[in-house]
């Protein structure tokens, strides 16, 4: 793995070798200046060479907006990241070689989940799970919610050294996938489990091998099948398998389509949620003008929430396939190209986000960014990953003057999932 401070600066290599795919360069937080550049000079830029193969970045926010919401053009269906896996190569020094390291690469995409489909299927499987999230329930989670944050948050040691990630970004948000799937509480640990195998390829600090990985995948879907078969023998209920069981779009589903489905929904309610907790006590570290206009005026918190999803963009891009040559920015992509959506890169767009570089938690339109996606696969879970950061932070202010970050975060190796596996913090009681 490259160190931070081997990566060249991108002003000093020719633009055409520009390759912001790279994991190494998002662990360092080092795809900042890339991305500038790129949006500078070459917003629809070609890289010939990367170990996930050729692509095309798209880095503004209106060429991205366009690709978002254009499925017939754009298609899912050949897959959502730049190269599967969670946007994470098998290390080249990695035992597995020719089509079996190629078949690892693309296991995460491989499954059968419906954000990886074009419509009519991705549609009518989608239609399927958005009950749960409707506005209804959405009330009825908040109080479950703040009792859970609460809790949490009383758990923890004031004046001491501690991990926010594991202590309340991720606890917080698996016990909120525990309620969504009715998942047994006490086991809730292996739904954060099961997210970090999804996205991480072997070789890289979650699995080994191939065959524990795969392993690991059965045993989700073991698991939630004995779940399926007691929901599917019972009365349709609010939850998420429930759906799935009863649904018409879904209820026949081959078995990698079901653990395909399930490792979205873990993936899309775990990582971002967890990964915008610990981002937002980050911004605001690095902020302290920001943190002090928070203390002020609590009221902020709602477009706070907005302006911390927008900074941190816990899913750095997402990619779509061309179904025939386009134009898009006065250069033609060809058909049958991948085309990567760089979030992170438009949610920094000066052209449409003023003062974008600047964290502002009272920003005018804060909710205007593109971190949920747009279009048919935007983010069905926005609402509740709002509402958790929202609560979150209302029973932090209420009990804490700063959560202070001690060390600089580990973050993951990954250019998908942007976000944190550890950052050690200290409390200060008001």
């Amino acid at each position: 793995m490259t160190s931070e401070t081997e990566w060249a600066d991108p002003y000093d290599l020719p633009i055409e070798s520009l390759n912001v795919a790279q994991p190494g360069l998002f662990k360092a937080d080092g795809q900042w200046r890339y991305l500038e550049r790129l949006r500078n000079a070459a917003p629809v830029h070609y890289c010939e060479d990367s170990d996930f193969g050729p692509y095309w970045s798209v880095t503004r926010y209106q060429d991205i907006f366009k690709v978002d919401t254009d499925p017939r053009r754009f298609s899912s269906a050949q897959g959502i990241t730049v190269g599967g896996a969670g946007g994470t190569p098998v290390p080249k020094d990695h035992q597995l070689q020719g089509p079996e390291k190629q078949k690892v690469q693309q296991q995460f995409d491989g499954f059968g989940m419906f954000i990886a489909m074009d419509p009519p299927k991705h549609d009518l499987q989608r239609s399927t799970v958005t009950g749960v999230v409707a506005p209804p329930n959405l009330a009825a989670m908040a109080t479950t919610i703040r009792a859970r944050a609460g809790a949490i948050l009383d758990s923890l040691p004031v004046g001491e050294r501690f991990d926010w990630v594991d202590r309340v970004s991720v606890e917080l948000t698996t016990q909120m996938l525990a309620t969504l799937f009715d998942f047994p509480f006490e086991d809730r640990r292996k739904l954060t489990r099961w997210s970090d195998v999804a996205t991480n390829p072997p070789g890289t600090g979650v699995t080994e091998s191939a065959e524990q990985r795969r392993g690991e995948l059965v045993e989700c879907l073991t698991y939630f099948t004995a779940l399926w078969n007691e929901r599917v023998k019972a009365p349709k209920k609010g939850d998420l398998i429930s759906m799935l069981a009863h649904g018409e779009a879904t209820k026949n589903m081959v078995p990698f389509e079901f653990l395909g489905n399930l490792l979205l929904l873990i993936v899309g309610g775990n990582d971002t949620t967890r990964n915008s907790i610990s981002g937002g006590v980050l911004a605001l570290n690095e902020n302290p003008a920001e943190y002090a206009k928070l203390r002020a005026e609590p009221g902020l918190i709602p477009n706070m929430v907005s302006e911390i999803i927008r900074w941190q963009t816990p899913l750095a891009h997402m990619r779509r396939t061309t179904t025939q040559a386009v134009e898009l920015n006065g250069v033609t992509i060809p058909q049958g190209e991948k085309v990567v959506m760089w979030y992170v890169s438009g949610n920094r767009d000066e052209r449409s986000i003023d003062r974008a570089s600047e964290f502002l938690i009272d920003r005018d339109k804060a909710r205007q960014h593109l971190s949920f996606g747009f279009g048919i696969h935007r983010c069905m879970g926005n609402r509740l990953a709002e509402m958790q950061l929202r609560i979150l932070w209302e029973e932090i202010q209420k009990r804490f003057a700063f959560v202070e970050v001690m060390a600089q975060p580990t973050r993951t190796y990954s250019t998908f999932v942007k976000g944190f596996t550890e950052m050690p913090v200290r409390l200060h009681p008001l």
